[in-house]
């Protein structure tokens, strides 16, 4: 089996690295058909407190 003979640095190992980054939640928004604020996909209006047409969190 092979082996590396030499240690990589930590510089190259975070180079090879550099693109694992998680990518970004909540970019996507869409309009409240209630209040018409905006707000992400799939989850609770966070100016109204509605999901789905009903009440969620009482305002």
């Amino acid at each position: 089996m092979a082996v590396p003979k030499k240690k990589h640095s930590r510089a190259r190992r975070d180079r090879r690295r550099a693109h694992w980054k998680a990518k970004g939640k909540g970019l996507t928004l869409v309009e409240c058909p209630r209040c018409h604020e905006s707000k992400r996909p799939h989850h609770i209006c966070a100016n109204c407190g509605y999901y789905k047409g009903r009440a969620v969190i009482s305002e």
